[in-house]
């Protein structure tokens, strides 16, 4: 088997990966993954017992135990390009010899879960909810680098799309990926509202927020609101669950998203104060992983 080049998979001299500085045995195989660094430490608060936290940049990951089952809580900053980071460096982790730099003969799959904050793009769904996602689509092209993206993608999903937004040809074409079955008929109950999430690739003008700059097109969002697919809509916007379904599906992870809605971008509304509706989310994804 062909060695992997030192300039393809940087390992640091204490044998860890390159960016989140971890090695093989740090990690658990479930992954809950935030944004912030902070929320690290929170997710960790629910811990029983904590083995190891190691930090690098934005990339803190603490590994420890919850009723029994063994979990990382690991952030990865904001962005599908720093998700582009974390997937490909915790699958070397699992799948790659990190000493002989080849592919191990026998797969090992992880579940990654996302737990984060969400703008809704639908009137019907409320404030402080939880919304989990069964599908997410990709406004940032961080997937068409990849050779396999069709094979994983919903491509009449996407083609549907295109269409009726009339999609400009500036913008990386989007992709659409569903979430892992197994982890949504995990997480799922009375308390998660299902939906098709976008993965923008900024917080202003690609989630059409108007400041003093003005969007390309500025019915985009109207748009989203009414687009229907097979009876599925848009529900909301966040800006990493597209790369990590993606990666997750090429790499054969499992994966899945459920944010906390903390905005409605449609009746123009914000949580008074989200943290307590995190903190809830966390516990609950926790519960139902262990």
């Amino acid at each position: 088997m062909e060695k992997i080049k030192s300039s393809e998979l940087i390992i640091n001299p204490d044998g860890s990966v390159f960016h989140l500085h971890l090695r093989p045995e740090h990690l658990a195989d479930t992954v809950i993954l935030v944004g912030d660094p902070g929320r690290v430490e929170l997710v960790a608060s629910f811990f029983d017992t904590i083995e190891c936290t190691i930090s690098n940049r934005e990339f803190v990951t603490t590994t420890g135990t919850y009723k029994g089952k063994r979990f990382s809580a690991l952030s990865t900053g904001i962005g599908t390009d720093n998700i582009d980071i974390v997937v490909n460096e915790l699958d070397a982790l699992v799948n790659i010899d990190l000493e002989t730099r080849t592919p191990k003969k026998e797969h090992k799959s992880l579940n990654l879960v996302r737990i984060g904050t969400s703008g809704a793009l639908q009137g019907f769904i409320p404030i402080d909810s939880f919304l989990l996602s069964n599908k997410s689509i990709g406004f940032d092209g961080m997937l068409n680098f990849y050779a396999e993206r069709d094979n994983v993608s919903d491509l009449n999903f996407e083609k549907a799309f295109k269409d009726f937004v009339k999609w400009d040809s500036k913008l990386a074409s989007p992709y659409v990926v569903p979430a892992s079955k197994n982890l949504i008929d995990a997480l799922d109950g009375k308390d998660m509202i299902q939906g098709v999430t976008i993965s923008a690739n900024g917080f202003y003008g690609p989630q059409g927020r108007v400041l003093r700059l003005q969007t390309l097109d500025p019915d985009l969002n109207d748009k989203i609101e009414k687009f229907d697919f097979q009876g599925e809509k848009i529900t909301n916007y966040e800006m990493e669950s597209s790369a990590i379904f993606g990666l997750s599906a090429m790499l054969g992870h499992n994966a899945a998203a459920v944010c906390a809605i903390i905005a409605n971008r449609i009746n123009k509304d914000a949580s008074k104060d989200y943290k307590p509706t995190v903190k809830n989310l966390i516990q609950t994804v926790l519960d139902r992983l262990s």
